[in-house]
């Protein structure tokens, strides 16, 4: 039983640090960078952000914990491999977009990350429908996010 609660934490710490990184290395030009560049009329405020991609975080965690909960096969091989494969992508974007101010490259990455995303939700829908679910408000965040990538780079 301790082995599945060990598990549980490392899997909802896995995404936590690695989003925790990737914005504790952009923090400086968030707070310098973004608040003089021009921006959407939708743009949430930056305190928004912290608590959202907290929850987020611990969602892909417990849907990454349920999917390594079952039963070995090609396709659990698979949706480990897709999770991965976006968690790279998403820790990669706060620096394009943020600590390099790559505009044009970030909306292109986080497009990637949104198809990563997608295949994500519908692979682990045929191991665990409830994993595929508690993707869902990641996908919408992002579907949000790339849309303000995208104004942002043309407003800039």
């Amino acid at each position: 039983m301790m082995n599945k609660y060990l598990k549980l934490a490392l899997c909802i710490l896995l995404p936590l640090l690695i989003g925790g990184i990737s914005g504790y290395a952009s923090a400086s030009s968030i707070n310098i960078w973004y608040m003089g560049i021009n921006k959407p009329f939708f743009n949430p405020p930056n305190y928004l952000f912290g608590p959202v991609w907290t929850m987020l975080y611990i969602l892909m965690g417990i849907s990454f914990y349920r999917i390594l909960q079952s039963q070995n096969s090609d396709i659990k091989t698979k949706a480990i491999i897709i999770f991965c494969v976006q968690m790279f992508l998403n820790f990669c974007w706060s620096f394009l977009f943020f600590k390099f101010q790559l505009l044009g490259i970030s909306f292109v990455e986080i497009i990637l990350m949104w198809i990563s995303i997608a295949t994500m939700i519908y692979t682990f829908s045929k191991i665990d429908k409830t994993a595929a679910y508690l993707q869902i408000p990641y996908l919408l965040w992002v579907s949000f996010a790339s849309v303000l990538n995208g104004a942002i780079w043309y407003l800039n």
